[in-house]
């Protein structure tokens, strides 16, 4: 591996660069000047600064999305969730898993895991999302049975999902193991009913940690991640 690819793990491609023209970095206690200079992760010692550098290759992260924000890396016309990140996570370059409408709140995971986010999207590990909804009238009984029967929207059948009912039944629980385009906002509509507020809170046994406001998110361990989402 490239040392200034190892030590983006602490930097920006190009602070890595001059920290080792400047002679701050060494592998091994030996000065390294070149920015393609071979480094083993596994093996070498990387020290810049008087630090060692330890490199990852993934990150983790889970935010509370915030609505106006589009779950990508780029959009020409809207803004994206990874412009909320700091740049000490964004140069992982971590894109998001799956997608939340652009005015849907809630939990929402990041990564530059290629293969844990084919795992989690894919309909044969049948995670389940779990979203809190807002409807314009209130569901009923008849509605909860339709979405346990599964949904025929035209385009497609949707999988039985689960409606729950809370005081209010304007205020919903829906639980659905796949991801459509606006799938839950169409089997409502399905119903006769509008949502005016979507929020998703679990996926799988994560559960969105009510101490994370909009737009805030924390880094996880994929130890950590995984074993809440397949806790159920």
């Amino acid at each position: 591996m490239r040392l200034d690819k190892f030590l983006g793990t602490a930097f920006t491609r190009s602070e890595a660069r001059k920290l080792i023209k400047s002679g701050a970095v060494t592998v091994n206690g030996v000065t390294a000047v070149k920015a393609d200079f071979k480094v083993d992760e596994n093996s070498d010692t990387v020290i810049c600064g008087g630090e060692q550098i330890v490199y990852r290759e993934f990150i983790y992260l889970v935010m509370n999305k915030p609505a106006g924000f589009v779950s990508a890396v780029w959009d020409k016309k809207q803004r994206c969730v990874t412009e909320l990140l700091r740049d000490e996570h964004r140069r992982f370059e971590p894109f998001p898993v799956g997608r939340l409408d652009i005015d849907t709140e809630g939990l929402l995971i990041l990564t530059n895991d290629g293969a844990l986010t084919h795992e989690l999207i894919s309909p044969k590990k049948n995670v389940v999302k779990k979203y809190f909804a807002v409807t314009d009238l209130p569901m009923e009984d008849a509605d909860a049975e339709l979405f346990a029967s599964g949904m025929d929207l035209g385009d497609f059948t949707a999988l039985p999902a689960k409606l729950e009912f809370t005081e209010n039944k304007n205020e919903i629980y829906i639980s659905v193991s796949e991801g459509k385009f606006h799938q839950v906002k169409r089997m409502c509509e399905k119903c006769g009913k509008k949502v005016t507020y979507l929020k998703r809170v679990s996926i799988g046994g994560l559960h969105l940690d009510s101490a994370l406001k909009c737009g805030e998110y924390a880094e996880l361990t994929k130890e950590n991640l995984t074993s809440q989402i397949y806790s159920v």
